[in-house]
């Protein structure tokens, strides 16, 4: 035996810690949440907890509750919308050509006058 040290890689408490030596566990309730995707997550919950209705399943993100014939849809995605985009909401194409060819005009004036235009 190579230097006869008995507790090698041990600290000091170290040794098994059953029931006996923490105490009885909590009472749980463990609760089924389904979500659109056909995942099944099983949470465990004290028994004098509140059960919420909803859960975000941890396989996919998408939302899950307790009924399993009927879970939940998932959420409507928006699509990211560029400044242009709510520009073309505000303004008709009529509004649009009369704005351009205003700016283009002041544009042309400021170039006339030798004004230089980066």
């Amino acid at each position: 035996m190579a230097g006869g040290n008995a507790i090698r890689g041990s600290r000091v408490g170290a040794g098994p810690m059953g029931e006996a030596e923490r105490g009885d566990s909590a009472p749980r309730l463990h609760v089924s949440y389904f979500c659109a995707s056909g995942h099944v997550t099983r949470p465990a919950f004290s028994m004098d907890a509140q059960i919420p209705e909803s859960w975000d399943c941890p396989r996919c993100g998408l939302p899950a509750n307790t009924d399993a014939d009927n879970p939940p849809p998932p959420p409507k995605i928006v699509p990211y919308k560029t400044h242009l985009a709510y520009v073309k909401e505000r303004r008709s194409d009529a509004e649009a050509a009369q704005i351009l060819a205003e700016a283009v005009s002041a544009l042309r004036a400021r170039r006339a006058a030798g004004e230089i235009i980066y």
